[in-house]
């Protein structure tokens, strides 16, 4: 069964047709010819989609998609409409429609239509479910996300969260990395203590030994009192290493020996202290590189990536795009107390096309400022900054010389093709505006080339 679709129109001979081209595609179909009798049916059934018509007798098609999403703002509506009515069709896809149909209808476009629909209720439920698992289990509801990629970011966290070992998170500034450390810890047997976090690139060189394994009084200049360090605190918890690259070789030397020997001794004391701690670090630089610069010391990098979580950049995950924004629409309007409710589609278009170089963080920042900025309950594009607007790909020229060699035209269209599907999470209706192709062309070229999701 492909999904459950309520059928409103007033017209029986509409209704009837669609019954048919429906039920033979595989839906489950219930047919009503008025908003009415819809609303009757919705209380005691829930449906994937609503398939109605814009104009009908009494109680409008328009009427219905307000009641409907007034009681479920999730709920999926594809509207139907003459040709004379398509301006009002188009206002209602502003109201929350997910797409219109004009009459008098294709069955192909149809069908292509409800599939698009299905997939979009499909990944609206997972979310909700992914939400929910995430808002119970980890406590952080802002790792959001259903790209492959992020998936599997979670599945790791999940199965090594409960041990010890020590954790290497890497990715470019703004993934979040902070975040995934804290539900590892949040997971964890540890949860009930304390997580520290400490940024080693905004520590002065002279200071982080300090601020890592405290002090005795009268150790340094300053030092009037004992101090206990971050290892000490964290005992039994977790201590968070952000920016790990950037701590010179002389101080890796003495973390690498904290944590062999499980013990710290605080700058101007001699008794080794004991200690029990969870080490989790992070980086934006290839530490393996760093290696063989000479700036990063091997032996402590085997001791700290004993586990090692990639964060993909959000340009790899274009798919979680609009699911962060309206994440990030509902956090900031509920703070400022605005009726901002989303994104107008120009404004999503745009984000969708810009690459984000500040990642999650960025998007984050732009959503603010858009919601401060909108004076509707839309984020409109004039709301957004300049900077997510100057990087619009869309329709943009891609050159490139030709090799002397020549290059096989169709293996270079399957592979941009496979990297569009990638980044919007094998969704067609998403991958079809990167490459400037139709839904329809799209979906012939991945039969064509048999490309499946891996």
């Amino acid at each position: 069964m492909n999904g459950k679709i309520l059928v409103v129109d007033d017209e029986k001979g509409q209704r009837d047709i669609l019954h048919a081209i429906l039920n033979k595609a595989g839906y489950e179909i219930a047919a009503v010819p008025g908003a009415r009798e819809a609303l009757q049916q919705l209380d005691k059934a829930e449906f994937d989609i609503i398939l109605t018509d814009l104009k009908m007798q009494g109680l409008s098609g328009m009427d219905l998609l307000d009641q409907v999403l007034d009681q479920n703002p999730h709920q999926c509506v594809v509207m139907m409409t003459a040709h004379g009515t398509v301006d009002s069709a188009v206002e209602a896809m502003k109201k929350g429609a997910f797409d219109y149909l004009e009459k008098p209808l294709e069955r192909q476009e149809l069908l292509l239509t409800l599939q698009r629909a299905m997939e979009h209720v499909l990944l609206l439920r997972e979310n909700r479910v992914l939400h929910k698992q995430l808002s119970e289990t980890l406590s952080i509801p802002t790792i959001i996300g259903d790209h492959p990629k992020i998936k599997e970011v979670f599945r790791v966290i999940g199965k090594i969260a409960p041990t010890g070992s020590t954790v290497l998170i890497s990715g470019e500034s703004g993934t979040g990395k902070e975040l995934v450390a804290r539900a590892i810890h949040d997971l964890s047997p540890r949860k009930e203590r304390q997580f520290f976090a400490i940024n080693c690139a905004a520590i002065p060189e002279t200071l982080i030994e300090s601020e890592l394994f405290g002090h005795e009084k009268g150790a340094f200049t300053g030092a009037s009192s004992r101090e206990l360090g971050l290892f000490e605190a964290a005992d039994g918890g977790t201590l968070f290493l952000d920016e790990i690259g950037e701590m010179n070789v002389a101080m890796q030397a003495k973390l690498l020996r904290a944590i062999q020997l499980k013990e710290v001794r605080r700058v101007g004391g001699k008794t080794p202290i004991p200690v029990d701690v969870r080490i989790i670090s992070a980086t934006n630089k290839d530490l393996e590189t760093e290696i063989r610069r000479g700036t990063f010391r091997e032996d402590l990098f085997y001791r700290l990536n004993v586990i090692r979580i990639n964060l993909p950049p959000l340009r790899e995950r274009g798919s979680d795009i609009a699911t962060l924004a309206e994440f990030f629409v509902r956090k900031y309007s509920s703070e400022a107390s605005l009726p901002v409710k989303g994104l107008s589609k120009g404004s999503l278009k745009i984000l969708m096309n810009y690459s984000w170089p500040g990642n999650v963080r960025q998007l984050e920042s732009v959503i603010e400022r858009g919601v401060l900025m909108a004076e509707n309950e839309l984020i409109e594009p004039e709301d957004l900054p300049g900077e997510v607007h100057g990087d619009s790909t869309s329709g943009a020229r891609i050159r490139f010389d030709l090799p002397p060699e020549g290059i096989s035209f169709e293996e270079l269209e399957r592979d941009l093709i496979v990297k569009a599907m990638d980044r919007s999470g094998w969704i067609i209706s998403k991958a079809a505006p990167l490459l400037g192709m139709s839904y329809k062309t799209l979906q012939y070229r991945l039969e064509k080339f048999g490309i499946q999701k891996p």
